[in-house]
């Protein structure tokens, strides 16, 4: 029986070396592109040592679009799972047009491709700041769709847009998963979370600050509307965000989605605040964090935290590590860094 050929973009970075790892798992066969932008070129090797297979990758940058043409043309896929993309909320509002470049034309240049060569399935990463500042907590996927805190989120929003209208005249089935704050490492601690430069999420700033990279963390804002001043997230280990990215697509393989285009929450529904966070790294791992509180930043909310009913209920999926165990895990990853 022929293997499945999914195309994972976006493949090394953080949530796409974990589904690369999962989809192998479960017999898939998988073509990474990734432009090494933002991770190395050693995460290939950390999936190998995992699942015991190399995937095919190849280097490109998604904007160029001959070079997406001829990977298509080269290469017979059956499925997408797009995560090739720049994520920083803060940076986006520094640089709005480097993310509308790289989000969004490399999305329709994927798009043009998949539609040419008939590959009728798609997964693609979408976040909760589409939701912006909801206005009841948990967030349901009911929730409206509002006018974006920052470019990040904004693209995430046009992206799911530009998804929809093109399901609707070609034959393209797809789900965006929108997806909370993924943290941790996978417990072979062979990958993990492995930004270039200075952190722009949490938990590798906690990490790197309690190795002693890092003097201090920044805790942005003290004076939230929330139990101890700081913002809220739900924080979801990458090992279960990576899981349902292979529940989702084989709900599209097998034909049991029940429109063209559906949407999913992927959280704990559990919200915890920076400082929780801090609190439960010191407590998982025996470590104590420098860290101190700063001005809020531009483009973050107050609060957000998912309802998982309908992915619980429609994908059969649910969010099964906790916050000490993807802390333990970030922290193992962080050791093993040189």
């Amino acid at each position: 029986m022929k293997k499945n050929k999914i195309l994972v973009t976006g493949g090394l970075g953080f949530i796409g070396s974990h589904t690369v790892v999962e989809l192998q798992q479960k017999g898939f066969d998988v073509v990474i592109i990734d432009d090494l932008s933002n991770t190395r070129i050693e995460v290939l090797d950390g999936i190998t040592a995992i699942t015991g297979v190399r995937p095919e990758f190849v280097q490109m940058d998604l904007k160029d679009k001959v070079h997406v043409a001829s990977f298509f043309e080269q290469h017979s896929i059956d499925g997408v799972i797009h995560f090739a993309a720049s994520k920083a909320v803060g940076e986006s509002v520094e640089q709005p047009l480097k993310y509308y470049e790289n989000n969004i034309s490399t999305l329709v240049y994927l798009l043009k491709n998949m539609t040419k060569n008939k590959v009728p399935h798609l997964i693609f990463s979408s976040s909760c700041t589409v939701y912006g500042q909801a206005d009841e907590l948990p967030i349901t996927e009911n929730a409206p769709v509002k006018k974006a805190e920052s470019p990040y989120g904004n693209t995430k929003q046009i992206g799911e847009e530009i998804i929809q209208d093109v399901t609707k005249v070609f034959d393209l089935n797809a789900i965006a998963l929108r997806y909370f704050n993924p943290i941790g490492a996978h417990e072979s601690v062979e990958i993990g979370e492995l930004p270039l430069g200075v952190p722009q999420n949490l938990i590798p700033y906690v990490t790197q600050t309690a190795a002693g990279i890092r003097e201090e963390l920044s805790v942005f804002g003290h004076d939230y509307p929330t139990p101890d001043g700081t913002a809220v997230r739900d924080y979801i280990h990458v090992v279960d965000l990576a899981k349902a990215h292979i529940i989702a697509l084989q709900r599209l393989l097998e034909g049991k989605n029940k429109s063209k285009m559906e949407y999913f929450n992927l959280g704990t529904g559990t919200g915890s605040s920076v400082l929780d966070v801090i609190n439960a790294f010191k407590k998982a791992n025996q470590m104590d964090v420098n860290y101190k509180i700063v001005a809020r930043r531009e483009g973050d909310i107050t609060s957000a935290y998912a309802d998982t009913k309908l992915a619980n209920e429609e994908l059969g999926w649910k969010a099964n590590l906790g916050l000490e165990e993807a802390l333990s895990s970030a922290w193992q990853w962080q050791l093993k860094q040189k």
